[in-house]
C-alpha cells in the first residue's frame, strides 16, 4: 500500500476552501468570517506539511498542530486539537490507504480520541478500495458507533444522497465541529473533498 502525501492531500482542501470561501462567510450568521477562518487555517497547515517535506507523518501533524494553535478562532484551535491528537496516533506509521480514514475522522473530531478500529474506517475503506487488515478483520465493531454511523448513513440515503455524500454526511455527524451550520458546512467540505481526493488515489491503483 502506497504512502499518501499529506501536502498533496490537504492542497487539494485549500483550493476548495478558497472556492468556497464567500460561501461560508455568509453561512456564518455570527462574524460573517467563517470562510476566511477556514482558508487560513487550511493555509497554514499545508505551509506547514510544505516545511516539514520529508519528515514523518506524525512529526508534520504535530508541527501543523503548533503552528495553528497560535491562532485565535473556534475552528482553528479544533483542528489543532484534531492535529495533534492525529500526530500522536500516528508515531511511527505512515499514511495509508487503509488508516487514512482514522486521520480524517480524528481531523473533524477535534481531538476526541479514535478507537483502533471503527466501523467507519471500515466501512469507507471498502467503498474506497482499500483492504481491511487482520486487525480489523479480527475487531468486533462497537455497536455504538456502528449504529450511530449507521444511522447517519441510511439518513442521508432516504435524503436522496449518493454513497460518498452519505459517507460524509456520517463522517461529520459525530464530530463536534458540525455543532453550528456554518462550521457544519465547512467540515462537510472538509470531509467531502479528502475522501474524493482517496478515492482518486484508489482508482489510479
Amino acid at each position: 500500500m502506497s504512502n499518501i502525501d499529506l501536502l498533496s492531500l490537504f492542497k487539494s482542501v485549500t483550493g476548495v476552501l478558497q472556492d468556497n470561501r464567500e460561501l461560508l462567510n455568509k453561512a456564518d450568521e455570527y462574524n460573517a468570517n467563517h470562510g476566511d477562518n477556514m482558508v487560513e487555517i487550511f493555509d497554514v497547515i499545508t505551509q506547514a506539511f510544505s516545511k516539514k517535506g520529508g519528515a514523518d507523518p506524525a512529526d508534520q501533524l504535530a508541527y501543523a498542530s503548533k503552528l495553528l494553535g497560535k491562532k485565535k478562532s473556534g475552528s482553528a484551535q479544533a483542528y489543532a486539537q484534531g492535529l495533534s491528537q492525529a500526530s500522536n496516533q500516528f508515531l511511527g506509521k505512515e499514511v495509508t490507504q487503509d488508516n487514512a480514514m482514522q486521520l480524517i475522522q480524528t481531523l473533524l473530531g477535534a481531538g476526541e480520541p479514535l478507537p483502533s478500529t471503527n466501523p467507519l474506517e471500515g466501512l469507507l475503506g471498502g467503498l474506497l478500495g482499500g483492504e481491511k487488515t487482520e486487525q480489523q478483520e479480527d475487531a468486533g465493531l462497537d455497536a455504538g458507533d456502528l449504529l450511530s454511523a449507521g444511522l447517519a448513513f441510511m439518513a442521508a440515503k432516504d435524503r436522496g444522497e449518493s454513497n460518498a455524500e452519505a459517507l460524509v454526511d456520517a463522517v461529520v455527524s459525530g464530530s463536534p465541529l458540525s455543532q453550528t451550520p456554518h462550521r457544519a458546512q465547512s467540515s462537510s467540505l472538509v470531509a467531502n473533498t479528502l475522501l474524493e481526493m482517496l478515492g482518486s488515489l484508489a482508482s489510479k491503483k
